[in-house]
């Protein structure tokens, strides 16, 4: 029990719509240990970003327990959410979500000193450098390109070490040769850090350098398989 990192138990969520309630998970049981790569595939609409924001903390199940590091984040308050995800989990989205008005220093920064690192630029800097933007730390989103902020959002993302890292279409937003760049990178954080990732993706490459590849259908688990490192030079 001490290497399960999040474990889900019968878990749902219904959200409410203009003709009434959609159920968009149901009875969703699933273990990740520490260390692991999950990948979640699926079709559009099977419930694979709505399952990883439960396993953040960013949406809250509405059936079942959602337990991250021993947690329980079904019964959590928004503030303890916040502080939990701050301490112990960096999240990626498809959409960069970086500030327009800081640079990309300040971008990765402002969580480490709002979580009161003292060494919040050193750190954001090592970061930044070794995703390979040593030369872009004064230049602001705009201008960079897509890869270029998503490896700020990576970045920023790894810089407070976290024991969890979830990606949403990490490569989504990218062309084929910065989606290569973004996943090797994800795949070297995870290596240099030791965190447990899991992520969703569209994209067969990405999903077979995962560890293990959980397959969702109608906001259910449809499958499970594990991948293999042969999967990916294929």
């Amino acid at each position: 029990m001490t290497d399960m990192v999040l474990s889900l138990k019968n878990v749902g969520l219904t959200l409410q719509g203009n003709a009434g309630p959609v159920m968009i998970l149901r009875d969703i049981t699933l273990d990740v240990t520490k260390g692991e790569t999950v990948g979640l595939i699926g079709p559009s609409g099977s419930g694979k970003s709505s399952l990883l924001m439960l396993m953040g903390g960013l949406e809250r199940a509405t059936g079942g327990v959602v337990m991250a590091m021993g947690h329980d984040l079904t019964t959590l308050g928004e503030d303890a959410l916040a502080r939990f995800r701050r301490q112990h989990m960096g999240v990626v989205f498809q959409s960069f979500h970086l500030i327009p008005t800081m640079t990309a220093l300040e971008n990765v920064a402002t969580p480490l000193e709002l979580a009161g690192r003292r060494d919040a630029f050193e750190r954001a800097e090592e970061e930044l450098r070794a995703v390979g933007l040593g030369h872009r730390l004064d230049h602001y989103p705009a201008q960079m390109s897509g890869g270029e902020q998503q490896r700020v959002a990576l970045a920023r993302a790894a810089a407070p070490r976290p024991a969890i890292l979830l990606a949403d279409e990490p490569t989504g937003n990218l062309d084929g040769p910065n989606g290569q760049a973004i996943m090797d990178l994800l795949f070297g954080l995870r290596d240099r850090h030791g965190a447990t990732l899991v992520l969703v993706t569209h994209a067969p490459e990405l999903a077979a350098r995962c560890d293990r590849v959980i397959r969702l259908a109608d906001g259910q688990i449809a499958g499970e398989d594990r991948a293999t490192r042969a999967q990916a030079a294929e």
